[in-house]
């Protein structure tokens, strides 16, 4: 089954005070866009307002995420806001209305959870917070999805990112794949795409990481190829199955433990030597990581210490804390279906 789709549509810094009006104009363009009605297009406004202007006030800047969730027939907006500000020690208490901590009325959080359909919070003092909205046309959470999400960043001053991911769910089983386009720009993204087709044709579900990495490899001739990672993580018998070729990253990571998982060298498309594929144990807590060259490789498992946040949460909070600026970056966190629920 293909998951969702999810379109990592534009990164708005909120670093002045136009900063939340620009997003909120942006947001509103992009639910009128989805086919959002002209009430649920202002609901959606106003909450991004109120997410910008908690941004700006309560962590002295940030940025925003606009996402275009393709659900069903109808899609979907889903709105990522980082900071590395001072954090919330107690989530929870912040999100009810009249909570403050800079003397203010604060109704932001408890409003922004009225008008989303859906919200998760992650923060971590003196690290900062992540925040996820999503909203629906309907007012309604929509089909759920798997426990895996991606974020995605270009390179600065680019508008297209070279990285690009995919889910599927197969019976119990659920399936990443990162790619990292060659370069960057347009030519790095048409590579990516390649990647992502070949990996979620519906009618051909992968049946190994290595068969999937060669259907990849096909697709991706004549491109400028990449980096690629597939995982497959698979509850019933306690495994990961890893296969990755050039530096994609991967690693499993359970309460303290992070274990780095093996690519081997070459290019996707262009250049790939005999493939293989890796086992590694995959405990009922864990969660699997795989990121782009773009992220620093120097995370701990501590650092995604955010018991109970949703992947995209995880994903975002790694890009912002070890997302170079130099490059395209891009982080997917998957746990096995059932895990940690």
């Amino acid at each position: 089954m293909i998951p969702p789709r999810v379109e990592d549509v534009a990164w708005l810094p909120l670093d002045d005070p136009s900063g939340p009006g620009g997003a909120r104009r942006a947001a509103e363009k992009l639910a009128d866009q989805l086919g959002f009605p002209a009430q649920r297009v202002a609901e959606v406004g106003l909450a991004v307002t109120e997410i910008g202007t908690n941004v700006l006030r309560h962590a002295g800047g940030g940025a925003v995420l606009l996402r275009a969730v393709h659900l069903d027939k109808t899609g979907g907006v889903e709105v990522v806001a980082v900071d590395a500000g001072p954090g919330m020690s107690d989530v929870p208490a912040s999100s009810r209305d009249g909570h403050s901590t800079r003397g203010t009325l604060g109704v932001g959080l408890g409003a922004i959870g009225r008008l989303a359909d859906a919200l998760d919070i992650g923060s971590r003092p003196g690290k900062g917070t992540v925040l996820v909205a999503r909203f629906r046309p309907g007012r309604d959470a929509g089909p759920p999805g798997p426990d895996a999400a991606g974020v995605t960043r270009p390179l600065s001053g680019e508008q297209l990112c070279g990285d690009a991911y995919a889910l599927r769910e197969e019976g119990s089983r659920l399936w990443l794949m990162l790619c990292d386009g060659a370069g960057h720009g347009p030519l790095a993204a048409a590579a990516s795409r390649e990647a992502v087709r070949a990996f979620a044709e519906p009618e051909r579900p992968p049946s190994t990481p290595v068969d999937a990495l060669r259907a990849i490899h096909g697709a991706m001739s004549g491109t400028r190829g990449g980096a690629v990672a597939v995982a497959e993580l698979d509850p019933d018998a306690g495994l990961v199955r890893f296969a990755g070729v050039g530096n994609v990253a991967g690693a499993v990571v359970s309460g303290t433990s992070k274990r780095s998982m093996i690519s081997v060298g070459g290019i996707a498309g262009y250049r790939v030597p005999t493939l293989r594929a890796y086992d590694y144990p995959l405990p009922p807590d864990a969660v699997v990581v795989l990121h782009s060259d773009g992220v620093r490789p120097r995370w701990q498992a501590e650092d995604l210490a955010l018991p109970r946040r949703s992947p995209v949460v995880v994903a975002a909070a790694l890009l912002r804390d070890e997302g170079v600026r130099q490059d395209d970056a891009s982080v997917v966190v998957g746990r096995a279906p059932g895990a940690g629920r």
